[in-house]
């Protein structure tokens, strides 16, 4: 799967001036977790992600 894991989806079109995904993430990263936030133009959706390996090694540090 790329070396990915997909913690949520958000759909594209939510409303004007809300950033789920990007909030969703940041509180993921402040819990110490690598999360960011990419595009899933197949599905027009964003996925909060975080690479494989990276969770592990910030969890063992």
């Amino acid at each position: 799967m790329n070396g990915r894991t997909v913690l949520e989806r958000f759909p594209a079109g939510g409303p004007r001036g809300s950033w789920p995904a990007e909030e969703f993430a940041q509180a993921r990263r402040l819990e110490g977790m690598p999360a960011e936030v990419v595009m899933d133009l197949a599905t027009d959706m964003f996925l909060v992600i975080v690479r494989s390996g990276e969770a592990a090694v910030d969890a063992v540090v």
